[in-house]
């Protein structure tokens, strides 16, 4: 049941930031690095993020077309592209909630140490007992809902295992 209250909570989260502000969590995470850092080529978003190029490209165009970034190759090298947020972006960014995992985050670290290993520890053991202890962490705390990816749109939906690195 805890699973399941997780899993509905994640779903709710994701629907409520379509609904209000018309982003994806993929969306958001992105466009969160890209205000943090002010510019970052493709290769250098991908990389803070954890998710392909090609992943991020899909995102991108997505982003570009609502008018919450730009970009624009390199003078000196054109084969890269900067990638950046524009003043409608970063005002977005900033009347969005923080993404789910950086509250869950928030609140773990209100926790004792020892909680903290022990909590761990526990979420360890329900990988274990799913047997998905070879399954790659994906990059950002999303479940599919109505209202989001679908399986026709593989550029929002959860990386592959070749495609996550780890947990931003």
């Amino acid at each position: 049941m805890a699973l399941r209250r997780m899993v509905h909570a994640l779903d709710l989260h994701s629907h409520d930031l379509v609904e209000e502000f018309g982003i994806t969590s993929p969306q958001l995470f992105c466009l969160r690095a890209l205000v943090e850092s002010a510019s970052l080529t493709v290769s250098q978003l991908a990389r803070r993020v954890y998710l392909s190029p090609a992943t991020v490209v899909g995102i991108l165009d997505r982003l570009e077309t609502k008018g919450w970034i730009t970009r624009q190759r390199d003078g000196t090298d054109r084969r890269k592209v900067q990638v950046a947020a524009t003043k409608d972006g970063t005002l977005l960014v900033e009347r969005a909630p923080s993404p789910l995992q950086a509250r869950l985050a928030a609140a773990l670290a209100l926790l004792s140490e020892h909680d903290q290993e022990e909590t761990a520890l526990s979420l360890e053991h329900v990988v274990d007992l799913m047997d998905a202890a070879h399954v790659e962490p994906a990059p950002i705390l999303e479940s599919r809902h109505a209202g989001g990816p679908s399986r026709g749109d593989p550029e929002e939906s959860q990386p592959s295992r070749r495609d996550a690195a780890g947990e931003p």
